[in-house]
Order: structure tokens, then C-alpha cells, then sequence
């Protein structure tokens, strides 16, 4: 292979072959790049001798493009997407000290946000940028620094921190716990109690979502054959726990995700901590590689940790000695 075909690729013509290629038209696709359509033609034959291929097929009224075309199409997206994002990052902080962070909806929900502004009061001059996705980012996005994640000790990432475990427990609301006491309710004392409840239950697409269902809580403590009186479901946790708090059912809530509203008397657990079933699944924070080099970024870490420490030993997770499945 000569020397030419191993060198990396100019950016530049990369943009002209993604507008191309959503196009399938060189004058669209030179209208929207305000250049010619024999501009376009120069920049994708440049490409094309750069990658050694073709990546169209040029015929008389249209433009199709080949398989390699495709192959190259699926890596330029996601760089040019992140390319984008990050120069946005950088317009929009113009300078200023900013850490982006990626987490799942839940957690930012239920977790982060209320506790964010003990963060701004400390250190006014950092901005936050929160990113409230399920999915992974990739280690390569420059408009992430950190991640706050949710998975086996197995699949977390190298580096990654430990925060704190999951235990599942029931819970509702004041009221419906105030109504459940004073009988002018179903009562609701011993996990039997359920049949005369609705059960707000989370399910979706993810993997894990088994692994937090009420038929597991429920076979773990005896009552695998336990129907309630109905079932609402829902996609998210922090969705679960709204339900709960306005006194619609009884959660299965992750129990660091609620402390605060526990503390306080908004939420109570009916069947007390004996509920509490410990899953081998865990909360990590990762730092993107070079990022914890900038002093933003660490203060932002070791808050994040004194918080998790907090919450850890709420949750009796700090003694816990991790077993064989975890």
C-alpha cells in the first residue's frame, strides 16, 4: 500500500461528501455549500484518490453511492456530529470554565440536579453543562468530560470510580402512607398488603430492566404469586417516583436516588429496611482521558464524590464488602 493511502484524511472534503451524500445531487449539494458544482466534483475525486476507491457511482440523472461510500458515510456522521457539538461547547462558554457532564435522565432527575447547587455556590465561576442521555457517549466526544453511569463492577470502564450500590426497596407518598395508617385506606404493613395497591413498576428497553422489576422484589420475598390490584407502568425511574410522591402507587425505588425525599417525609417505606433488597449493579463516575488535568474538572470530581460518600452512607452501602457477583 503507497504512502498516500496511509496518511489521514483532509476534514475539509469530508463536509462536501457528507452534503453529498445526503443530496445524491452535486448542485444541491453545491447550493448548500455555496461552491460549484464543479467544486464539488474536485473535492469528491480528490477523496476518492485519497481513500483509493470510489464512493459514487455517477450516472446521467443521478448519484448512488457505493458500498464504500456507505462504509466511510457511518465513521463521518458521528465525527463531524461531535466536531459540531464541540465547536458549539466552545462559541457558547466563549472561554469560560465549563464542565460538560453525560448521565441517564434518572440520575441527573433525581440525584444530581437537586444537589447541584451546593456545587454553584462553591464555585460560582464553573459552568455545568448536563447532557441527560441513556445512551453511552464515546470516549472520543470532546464535548464530554465526565459520565455518571449505572452497570456491573464487570462493565465498568477502566478508571471508572466507584460512587455508591444499588438497593431496592418500596415506597410511597406521605399521604398515601398517612391514609394506609389511620385506615382510611388499604393498609399496608407487610409486602401481602400489595394485593390491595397499585404497583408502579418501570420497564424498558435496557438490558437491566429485569433486574429492578417488582416480580423480582416480589420473589425475593416470598410473594412470587402476589397480583396487585393494578399495574401502572412507565419508562423512566424518576417518572416511577413522581407517581409515588403524588400518592398514585407503591415504587420499587432505587434507594441512593431518593434519600433526600426519605429524610424529609415525602416519601416513606412502608415495610421498613428489612424491604431492602441490595442489587450487584452500581453508580461510577468516568473521567474522559486528559480532562482531569484542568482544575475545573477536578473540583467538579471531588464534589461529586463527597456527595457520593454522603449518600453511600445513607444507603449503608460504605460497609458493604462487595461479593462474588459484584
Amino acid at each position: 500500500m503507497s504512502q498516500q493511502h496511509l496518511r489521514p484524511l483532509a476534514v475539509g472534503s469530508l463536509r462536501t461528501f457528507e452534503s453529498l451524500a445526503r443530496h445524491l445531487n452535486f448542485r444541491a449539494c453545491g447550493e448548500e455549500l455555496h461552491v460549484t458544482q464543479s467544486a464539488v466534483s474536485r473535492q469528491i475525486r480528490a477523496l476518492e484518490g485519497e481513500v483509493g476507491t470510489p464512493l459514487f457511482v455517477r450516472g446521467t440523472r443521478h448519484v448512488a453511492m457505493t458500498e464504500a461510500g456507505t462504509q466511510l458515510l457511518r465513521a463521518v456522521l458521528p465525527l463531524l456530529e461531535r466536531l459540531d457539538a464541540s465547536v458549539r461547547q466552545i462559541r457558547y462558554t466563549g472561554g469560560r470554565k465549563s464542565v460538560s457532564v453525560t448521565t441517564f435522565a434518572s440520575f441527573a432527575t433525581l440525584w444530581l440536579i437537586p444537589r447541584l447547587d451546593g456545587f454553584q455556590k462553591l464555585y460560582p465561576d464553573i459552568d455545568i453543562r448536563i447532557s441527560a442521555v441513556d445512551t453511552i457517549a464515546h470516549p472520543d466526544d470532546s464535548s464530554i468530560d465526565l459520565a455518571l453511569r449505572h452497570c456491573l463492577p464487570a462493565d465498568a470502564p477502566a478508571g471508572a470510580q466507584r460512587l455508591f450500590g444499588e438497593v431496592l426497596t418500596p415506597m410511597v407518598g406521605a399521604s398515601l402512607a398517612a391514609r394506609a395508617a389511620t385506615k382510611q385506606g388499604p393498609r399496608l404493613r407487610s409486602p401481602n398488603d400489595l394485593t390491595a395497591h397499585t404497583l408502579l413498576e418501570e420497564i424498558n428497553s435496557h438490558k437491566t430492566s429485569g433486574e429492578f422489576s417488582w416480580r423480582k422484589w416480589l420473589q425475593w420475598c416470598g410473594q412470587q404469586t402476589l397480583e396487585p390490584q393494578r399495574w401502572v407502568t412507565m419508562n423512566f425511574t424518576h417518572q416511577q417516583i413522581q407517581a409515588a410522591l403524588s400518592g398514585q402507587g407503591v415504587a420499587l425505588a432505587r434507594l441512593a436516588l431518593v434519600t433526600e425525599p426519605l429524610a424529609n417525609g415525602e416519601l416513606v417505606e412502608p415495610f421498613g429496611t428489612a424491604s431492602r433488597l441490595r442489587s450487584p449493579y452500581c453508580y461510577w463516575l468516568v473521567a474522559w482521558p486528559g480532562v482531569e488535568q484542568r482544575e475545573e474538572v477536578q473540583a467538579f470530581i471531588a464534589w461529586v464524590l463527597r456527595e457520593a460518600k454522603k449518600t453511600s452512607l445513607s444507603i449503608g452501602d460504605a460497609d458493604h464488602k462487595p461479593n462474588a457477583t459484584e
